[in-house]
């Protein structure tokens, strides 16, 4: 499989024919995340953090609890050195998960969780 890379577009060869995937997997993944949680927890605040290696990307303030959530395109996707260090510590004084489509639902389940009053 080769691949050409234009803007936000890769360019997969299948067969005999190139298929575009977009590169902003993670990002629109993100966004509708964001959508969910607002929905989920109303009065939350969500912040986009820093993108200092390693620092998990989400924010989520709800009442007096906050959590952290490291977004993944897919659960195979690579993780970043310090990310694992990061999403654990934040765990230990909170919550903090790595999410991606494949475990979504089952990471909201726990959010709800903790993050009930």
């Amino acid at each position: 499989m080769s691949r050409i890379s234009y803007s936000f577009y890769h360019f997969y060869r299948k067969g005999g024919r190139f298929v575009a995937r977009s590169a902003r997997l993670e990002s629109g993944f993100q966004d509708r995340l964001i959508a969910n949680l607002k929905t989920i927890f109303p009065g939350c605040m969500v912040f986009k953090m820093d993108q200092r290696q390693g620092i998990p990307d989400l924010l989520i303030l709800y009442g007096k609890k906050w959590a952290s959530l490291e977004c993944k395109k897919s659960a195979r996707a690579k993780r970043q050195p310090n990310q694992e260090y990061y999403v654990g510590k934040m765990n230990e004084m909170s919550f903090s998960r790595f999410i991606s489509p494949e475990n979504k639902e089952e990471v909201l389940d726990e959010l709800r969780k903790t993050l009930q009053p």
